[in-house]
């Protein structure tokens, strides 16, 4: 009596590792993007809170000069304010600043806000990014 064999052929085995390695392809691209998303969603809130914040102070003090500009639990980006052509704050205009952290795959992003609420987007050596003057820009192609 003869008995049959089992398991997989080499042929077999081969065609599903291809086809995960074409899945992992189309997937990944795609799963990077989504985490770059969620990490820009942090600069976008934290400059928006910021802004708030020195609305808020101005009403109170007819001033910009003195608001407190710290922003506790940020990860993915450092912030700076200054009045907009690098001094500080003014009493009558500021501009925040949110740069990438390299050590967290952020290097190149640069998100503005100022007292106008105007909001500008800047992205270096990033391909597929397009630099904006008038809104933020949070998804790779997009624009304004």
């Amino acid at each position: 009596m003869r008995h049959a064999q089992r398991g997989f052929t080499i042929i077999e085995i081969l065609i599903v590792v291809a086809i995960i390695a074409i899945l992992v392809a189309i997937a990944l691209p795609s799963y990077r993007d989504y985490i770059l998303r969620g990490k820009i969603s942090e600069a976008t809130s934290t400059l928006t809170d910021l802004r708030l914040r020195a609305e808020k102070f101005y009403g109170d003090n007819r001033t910009y000069v003195g608001f407190n500009t710290a922003t506790p639990g940020t990860r993915y980006f450092t912030y700076a304010c200054d009045d907009g052509a690098g001094g500080a704050v003014a009493a009558n205009a500021f501009r925040c600043t949110a740069t990438g952290v390299t050590s967290e795959g952020m290097n190149g992003f640069a998100y503005t806000i100022n007292q106008s609420n105007v909001r500008t987007s800047t992205f270096t050596s990033l391909p597929g990014w397009n630099n904006s003057g008038t809104c933020w820009v949070t998804k790779k192609g997009e624009s304004c």
